[in-house]
C-alpha cells in the first residue's frame, strides 16, 4: 500500500493507492497564510495520521514549487509563505519511518497520468492549468525533472508583457472577474462574451503548446488541473493557433493531446514517486 499527497493552495489531498488505485482519500484544508513552519507540519503530520495504515510503505508528495527531489528539501513553495528552505522527506521520515518521496506537483502529475494511458508514449509532457501553470515532462518512461527539479517550466517565460501563466491559468479568467467553472458554464449555454473568452484561451494555450513541440517534440501532451474541465471549449482555437505555428503537420497527425482533469491523478502520481 501506498500514500499519495497533493498540497495544494486551498486543499491537501490525501489517498491509498493499492495497484494504481485510489482506495481511501481524505482532503484536508491547506495550510493558513500566516501558519509558522512548525504549525504547517504539524498540520501535514496530523493529516497524515488520518489516513495512514500499518500497511503504508511509502509515501509520496507533490508540492508546487522547486523541490531537491533526492534530498527531498522544499524551497520557496507558492502559497506557503513559510515554506522558503525545508526538510520535508528528513521530517517525515523521522515522524513516521518509512521512506518518503518529495517532488513537484506537475510531475506528480504527469506520473499518474502516464499510469493511465492506455499507449504511452516515450515522451509525455503534461500541463496542469490551475491557479497557475505547471509542467512535468517523462522520456522513456522516467520523470526529466532537470537540475533543481524545475524542467519545463515554459510558463514562466515573458509574454504579452507579463509571463505565459498569466494567460494559461486560472489568472487568465480572474483578469475577467470570473472563475473558469462559470465561464464554462456560460460558453456551453452559447454566451457569445464566454465563448470568445474560451478562443482567446485557447490561442495562448497554442501558443504554449508550440514552444513544448519545438522543446520536447512529445507524442503525447495531457493536460490537468481545474481549468481542464472546459478542454472540449478551448481545444478548437488551441488547434487552429498549433496548426497556424507549428510548420510540420504530419507530426501534428501523430501527436495525442488529451485531458484529464480528476483531481485524484496527482494522488496517484505523488504515490509513484
Amino acid at each position: 500500500m501506498l500514500l499519495g499527497i497533493d498540497i495544494g493552495g486551498t486543499t491537501i489531498n490525501l489517498g491509498l493507492v493499492k495497484d494504481n488505485q485510489i482506495v481511501h482519500k481524505i482532503t484536508v484544508p491547506s495550510f493558513a497564510p500566516d501558519a509558522t513552519l512548525e504549525e504547517t507540519l504539524q498540520h501535514l503530520e496530523n493529516a497524515i495520521k488520518q489516513i495512514i495504515t500499518p500497511e503504508v510503505t511509502k509515501i509520496g508528495i507533490g508540492v508546487p514549487t522547486y523541490v531537491d527531489s533526492e534530498k527531498g528539501i522544499v524551497y520557496d513553495a507558492m502559497n506557503i509563505p513559510s515554506w522558503t528552505v525545508v526538510p520535508l522527506k528528513e521530517r517525515l521520515e523521522k515522524a513516521f519511518n518509512i521512506p518518503i518521496a518529495v517532488n513537484n506537483d506537475a510531475n506528480c502529475f504527469v506520473l499518474g497520468a502516464a499510469a493511465l494511458l492506455d499507449k504511452p508514449s516515450s515522451v509525455i509532457v503534461g500541463v496542469t492549468l490551475g491557479t497557475g501553470t505547471g509542467m512535468g515532462i517523462i522520456i522513456d518512461g522516467k520523470l526529466f525533472t532537470g537540475t533543481n527539479c524545475g524542467a519545463g517550466e515554459l510558463c514562466s517565460m515573458p509574454y504579452n508583457g507579463g509571463v505565459l501563466e498569466d494567460y494559461c491559468s486560472k489568472k487568465f479568467f480572474t483578469a475577467y472577474n470570473v472563475n473558469p467553472k462559470d465561464a464554462g458554464d456560460a460558453a456551453r449555454k452559447g454566451d457569445p462574451h464566454a465563448l470568445a473568452m474560451m478562443d482567446e484561451f485557447g490561442i495562448h494555450l497554442g501558443k504554449l503548446l508550440t514552444m513544448v513541440l519545438f522543446a520536447y517534440d512529445p507524442g503525447c501532451v495531457v493536460f490537468g488541473g481545474g481549468v481542464a474541465h472546459n478542454f472540449d471549449l478551448f481545444k478548437p482555437a488551441m488547434m487552429r493557433q498549433l496548426s497556424f505555428s507549428y510548420p510540420y503537420p504530419r507530426f501534428l497527425d501523430k501527436l495525442q493531446i488529451t485531458a484529464m482533469p480528476e483531481g485524484d491523478i496527482p494522488i496517484l502520481g505523488a504515490s509513484l514517486l
